[in-house]
Parts: structure tokens; sequence; C-alpha cells
């Protein structure tokens, strides 16, 4: 497998390289977000990868979600994941979860120890806090996704930590909730545009008044995934480079 990775060898060196072929990455979502994140820390010779997520793939997923295609409607995303990861890297070792992570029921699933780096791209802010707690417990970086619903500008995009974001009504949540728990820092990738308000309601949730569905492209949630991966990357190589 050395010739797949050459390019990344010569960009990060082989010490790096070995470092990432050794380290264990567990994804929790991977919808738009953190689908092209799985997918982006294969590519770059991640070893093993653990992915989480309880849904099927939907016809409307397709418009933003790597591994949603009109053959893999009805699919576990997890399954669907696994063999595509596995057809980018047969050597990679991938761990699925097809569950939703509540922290409460997911204790005694997960061993957080064991995980080199944790990737929240989940929705719920319950699920984001028991994430953040966990690793937090158990001295294991983690990196958050803020909203990319109803945005159409990527280069809107910033790398921060939780308690210099801005505009982000998520990032907003989650600042005052984990103020309440005593967490110093969280390095998140949030987004400074305003959010659209969108043109109209999927007729099945117009019922729901307190559900929201966000308008969604192909484009800032992947390029939101992408630079999620490139900072578990670089932080994970950090000290070979």
């Amino acid at each position: 497998m050395k010739e797949q990775f050459i390019r990344t060898e010569m960009l990060l060196g082989k010490e790096a390289v070995e470092k990432l072929k050794n380290s264990r990455v567990a994804v929790f979502g991977i919808g738009g977000v953190g689908g092209h994140t799985a997918e982006a820390l294969i590519r770059a010779g991640v070893g093993t990868l653990d992915i989480v997520d309880s849904d099927r793939v939907s016809v409307s997923n397709i418009n933003r979600q790597i591994f949603a295609l009109h053959s893999t409607v009805g699919e576990y995303k997890v399954d669907v994941a696994k063999a595509r990861l596995l057809d980018i890297n047969p050597e990679a070792v991938i761990n699925t979860y097809s569950c939703f992570y509540l922290p409460e029921e997911s204790r005694g699933i997960f061993d957080f120890s064991l995980y080199d780096y944790v990737v929240d791209a989940i929705d719920t802010v319950s699920g984001k806090i028991g994430l953040v707690m966990e690793c937090q417990r158990h001295d294991v970086p983690i990196i958050s996704s803020m909203g990319t619903g109803n945005k159409v500008d990527p280069t809107m995009l910033k790398v921060s930590d939780i308690y210099k974001t801005s505009v982000c009504p998520l990032a907003r949540v989650m600042r005052n909730e984990l103020k309440k728990r005593g967490v110093k820092r969280l390095k998140v990738v949030y987004s400074e545009e305003t959010p659209i308000i969108p043109h109209f309601m999927p007729e099945e949730d117009s019922t729901h008044p307190r559900r929201t569905t966000p308008a969604s492209s192909s484009f800032v949630p992947s390029v939101a995934g992408l630079i999620i991966a490139s900072e578990v990357i670089k932080d994970l190589a950090k000290k070979q480079l």
C-alpha cells in the first residue's frame, strides 16, 4: 500500500504517515459533514476508524452526503460507508455502530480511552455535550461541527475555540451549556455566515412546528467535513512533522 500514500508521505513525512496508520479515530455522525470527514481520514491513511450513525440513506440525503446515492437509498449509512472506505483502503479497520448516540444510553458501548481523536458531527445538543464530556474525562482530543445548514458560502467557515465563535445559533447554545459544565475549551468548525431563512418547509414537517428541517447545499457541509479532517490529520501528525 506504500504507493497509495506516497503523496501524503511527500507532504507529511514517513513518521507522520506511520502515526496516522496506527491511529484510531471515531466519527460520530456520517452525514453531510461527517461523511466527508470519514472519507478524507481514510484517504489520508488513518488506520482504524469507528463510524457511528443510526440512519438509513434517504433520497433527501443525496444533495450533500457522500455515501448517499440512488443505489444506496434504504441501506444503513454505516454499512454503505464501510464498503466504500474499505474499497479506498482495504487494509483499514472500519468499526461500525448503527446507533444514535445519547450519553446515558451509550455508556458501555464506546470506550473513549481507545481513541486518538473524536469527531463530533451529530445534530443533537445533548449528544454533542455528551461527547465533549466523555473526551474530557478520558483526555481525548475532540473537534465539533457547528451548524452548516441554511448556509451557502463555504468561505465563511472558520476553525476556532467555541468561546470565540459568533453568529452561529448552535455555537451559542453550546457555549452556554459547556460553560455551565466547566468546559474550558473546545475546537470547533463553524460558519460566520448569517443563516438563510428557507423558502419553505417540507410538507411532512409542516405539522410539527417544533421540528426544523434546515436547508442544505452540496458544498458547505462537505467543506466543513474536509476542514475537520485536516485538523485531525494535522493534530495527529504534529509531533512527527
